[in-house]
């Protein structure tokens, strides 16, 4: 059973992780229109793994007792000047899901939910490569620069696909 404060908390984070796929949506459109297609296609498997994070979300507060209920969703922002400072926004924000994935796992601890707390175990895990794959991407975006690098650095960010987790 899932305290008030604890369904409330949920749902806010379900909707801030469809929040966060739009944001990679609207990045994929971004460099799709800008003839970046590794890009857009690594943006768009992130949107279909933050989707899967939402629903994840969504179907845990439905089987602990709560309701899911989506909220509004903000519009994000459409145009980045560069990859660069496109990767370094969903840095800055992977870093604040990650607080926001460790204040949950405090509300879970605080209240003594361990169910939650072993829900959020996957999560606190999957923040840490979220952080490092971008943080990665970030690193090689900062050697390469605006040239020739980065038209290979695009075209080896096409190979990424979206598999869900098989244990998930």
């Amino acid at each position: 059973m899932l305290s008030e404060k604890m369904e409330d908390a949920l749902n806010a984070q379900m909707n801030w992780e469809i929040y966060s796929a739009h944001i990679y949506l609207s990045m994929s459109s971004h460099f799709s229109q800008v003839g970046m297609s590794g890009i857009s296609k690594w943006m768009y498997a992130q949107y279909q793994e933050e989707m899967f994070h939402a629903m994840k979300f969504f179907d845990y507060i439905n089987e602990a007792g709560g309701h899911a209920k989506l909220g509004t969703i903000e519009a994000p922002e459409y145009s980045w000047e560069s990859p660069l400072a496109a990767f370094e926004e969903a840095l800055s924000h992977e870093q604040g899901v990650t607080a926001r994935i460790n204040d949950l796992a405090n509300l879970a601890v605080e209240e003594k939910n361990h169910a939650v707390g072993i829900f959020l175990q996957w999560f606190i895990a999957e923040q840490v490569e979220e952080e490092d794959t971008v943080g990665d991407i970030v690193g090689k975006m900062k050697m390469v620069g605006d040239g020739g690098g980065l038209f290979m650095l695009d075209r080896d960010l096409a190979t990424r696909v979206f598999t869900p987790p098989a244990n998930a």
